[in-house]
């Protein structure tokens, strides 16, 4: 009987610790998404698709072919966390919020820079026609697909350096692949996959030097834009992550702002592919 008793004992409390160690890993913190929120910051290094950009306003309308532009890094810099200088680099921006374990949607902004290649050769296709008065009617003619070497600045410079501002929405999910590396505590570090799509309207502030005009560098809503991204985050002690991702996209501005004439206008379209570091903190508020 009291061998029966013990063993009744020793069966509760086998139960009871087995019991503890599942409600222990169920209450994980990171076990669970759903309900945090999370906010991540970073820079970023683009590349950019060869793009036609056609100029017109009334006395011009003309297309530069297959335009090559680069961004314009900074590098390590204390700028990228000085609240003052925050907008020189190229930096990232988001906001989110888990609506499940695996998804989430975020509000974000990608600070790019896109500055056309000076000294390039490339054809142009259209008609200058400025009063004799301008500066820039020494740039006037008729151009049939005519090769141009943009050194001489009075005819264009072109950038949207402050920026090329990717304002959008995305939908992300998450994957845990903690236990393929076979972490023993998923409280201290987490590994995630992830992966999402995007899309926003693009308000680049556009500086541009066209024909000797005076320029508008002044932030416009200019187009739309569309993104894909994969990418790697790592979880420390729950709250912060570093994350890494490659982004692509495509962006379509019909209407840029040039010049201080509202009759002056560039449009362009192509592609992107940025790379990102970024740190962040995710939080159940």
């Amino acid at each position: 009987m009291k061998t029966k008793f013990l063993f009744f004992l020793l069966t509760l409390v086998s139960l009871n610790t087995f019991a503890q160690d599942e409600i222990q890993v169920q209450d994980k913190y990171t076990a669970h998404n759903k309900g945090k929120f999370f906010v991540m910051w970073g820079g970023n290094r683009e590349s950019y698709s060869d793009s036609d950009v056609n100029f017109r306003g009334k006395d011009y309308n003309f297309t530069v072919d297959n335009m090559a532009a680069h961004d314009k890094p900074k590098g390590w810099h204390i700028d990228y966390v000085n609240p003052v200088n925050m907008t020189i680099p190229q930096t990232n921006l988001r906001l989110g919020y888990f609506i499940s374990d695996h998804y989430s949607v975020a509000i974000g902004v990608d600070h790019m820079k896109y500055v056309m290649t000076q000294n390039q050769t490339a054809n142009v296709t259209g008609y200058v026609n400025l009063p004799t008065d301008q500066v820039g009617h020494v740039h006037n003619g008729v151009y049939n697909n005519t090769p141009v070497n943009f050194t001489d600045e009075t005819f264009l410079t072109y950038e949207h350096t402050d920026g090329l501002n990717y304002v959008h929405t995305e939908i992300s999910r998450f994957d845990d692949i903690s236990k393929l590396f076979r972490l023993p505590n998923i409280d201290k570090v987490q590994i995630n996959l992830t992966e999402g799509i995007g899309g926003g309207v693009l308000y680049p502030k556009t500086n541009t030097m066209l024909l000797g005009k005076e320029r508008h560098d002044d932030f416009h809503i200019s187009g739309y834009g569309l993104s894909a991204k994969a990418g790697i985050n790592i979880t420390f002690f729950k709250h912060f992550y570093i994350q890494g991702e490659l982004k692509g996209g495509y962006i379509n501005m019909q209407d840029i702002r040039t010049t201080t004439s509202s009759a002056d206008k560039a449009s362009q379209d192509f592609f992107f592919f940025q790379r990102i570091i970024a740190v962040g903190g995710i939080f159940r508020v």
